[in-house]
C-alpha cells in the first residue's frame, strides 16, 4: 500500500493492524500563521485524517512494515503462504 502524505512528519503518523484491517491515522499540521498568507490558491488540507483498508488476502500481521520516504508512506503487507502440516494418524 502506498499513501501520499506530503508535509506529514513520521511522528504524526500511526499504522495499526486489527484483524484484516489496516488503519492509517495522522495529522497534517498547518504552517505557522503568516507562512501561507500570500498564496493565491492552496490545495492542501490540514488537520487529522484516517484511512481504513480491508485486506482481502491472508497476511502475516507480525511482518507488516511501514516506511516514510519523500512524502509517501509505504506499508508492506506480506502475504501468508499456504499453511502445510502433516497430521498424525490416531489409532485405537
Amino acid at each position: 500500500m502506498r499513501f501520499e502524505v506530503a508535509g506529514v512528519r513520521g511522528q504524526d503518523l500511526r499504522v495499526n493492524v486489527t484483524g484484516s484491517v489496516v488503519r492509517l491515522r495522522g495529522v497534517r499540521r498547518a504552517p505557522p500563521t503568516g507562512a501561507i498568507d500570500r498564496l493565491q490558491q492552496m490545495e492542501i488540507s490540514f488537520g487529522p485524517f484516517e484511512r481504513e483498508i480491508l485486506v482481502q488476502t491472508s497476511f502475516d500481521a507480525d511482518a507488516v512494515r511501514a516506511r516514510l520516504e519523500d512524502g509517501f508512506l509505504e506499508v508492506r503487507i506480506p502475504k501468508r503462504g499456504p499453511s502445510r502440516r502433516t497430521l498424525p494418524i490416531e489409532t485405537d
